[in-house]
């Protein structure tokens, strides 16, 4: 996140198998000393036995679940915003293989001057948002 650099990977699947080789990419390309901080959506493909297993064996790695409905706190929601603008909506593409090949040429290049994404709105309107959402949430009925 601080670089801006990204580790990408297209899947055909979204099961914890696919996951976990994403992890182990992770793993792989970033230096041994840093902890590493995931934030992610409350996906179950993220919380299976073998995914927690993962996680303890590799304590540098801290797991932190957005709240549903909180998806816009997660900067990789960005990433794929930029993604989807500059791939799919700009070209048509005849296969999914072509489109996974423009994305993934898209995030090389983008690693090539990468820009970290940062958050321009203040705190104060941050927080107003939580609490808007909190009060949705908690009156819910669930």
């Amino acid at each position: 996140m601080a670089s801006g650099v990204t580790i990408s990977t297209c899947y055909r699947r979204h099961r914890h198998q696919e996951f976990i080789r994403f992890l182990n990419q992770i793993e792989e390309n970033l230096p041994a000393g840093l902890d590493v901080h995931l934030v992610m959506d409350n996906y179950g493909t993220h919380k299976v036995a073998k995914v927690r297993s993962w996680f303890a064996r590799h304590p540098r790695y801290h797991v932190h679940f957005t709240p549903t409905s909180g998806s816009w706190l997660n900067l990789v929601e960005r990433l794929f915003a930029a993604v989807t603008d500059r791939c799919a909506r700009r070209d048509s593409h005849n296969a999914v293989r072509v489109l996974e090949k423009a994305m993934l040429d898209y995030l090389d290049q983008r690693n090539e001057n990468p820009q970290p994404f940062v958050w321009t709105a203040d705190a104060d309107l941050i927080l107003g948002k939580v609490a808007r959402l909190s009060k949705r949430i908690s009156r819910s009925g669930h």
